[in-house]
């Protein structure tokens, strides 16, 4: 058995957090629990609380610190996306909506493996998936 109980974090950047904060707000009822402004080498910084005891770590910087291609993969770098976890395939079919009018864009749900899947890009354009057990 691991002696990890599952990810704490994921930490992402973004050249504004108010933006990227107002689209999970709004996707998937996430709040801000923390936030911390610039100080020194350390960027503005945003810990978005993602519900089930994960949380999103953003840090502020300027656009020619994104290094990578959010649209392809591979260009990504090492971790290529992450993906939030709901608690039904009813849930996960409220997200496409709910992603659009937070100005996200969104694939097909579908299903893979013993999970069904939505591919999305958030506010900066960066490919994520909304994931939930399938329960059969």
């Amino acid at each position: 058995m691991p002696l990890s109980t599952g990810f704490n974090h994921v930490a992402t950047l973004s050249t504004d957090l108010d933006r990227l904060a107002a689209f999970y707000k709004d996707a998937f009822d996430a709040d801000v629990i923390f936030s911390m402004e610039e100080e020194g080498d350390h960027p503005r910084m945003f810990i978005i609380d993602l519900g089930g005891g994960a949380a999103l770590n953003a840090f502020q910087v300027p656009e020619e610190a994104l290094i990578g291609e959010r649209r392809r993969i591979g260009g990504r770098g090492a971790i290529d996306h992450y993906a939030v976890a709901v608690d039904s395939v009813e849930t996960l079919r409220t997200m496409p909506d709910r992603i659009v009018a937070a100005g996200g864009e969104v694939g097909e749900i579908q299903r893979l493996g013993g999970e069904w899947s939505l591919f999305f890009r958030d506010i900066d354009g960066m490919e994520l998936e909304v994931c939930c057990k399938a329960d059969d």
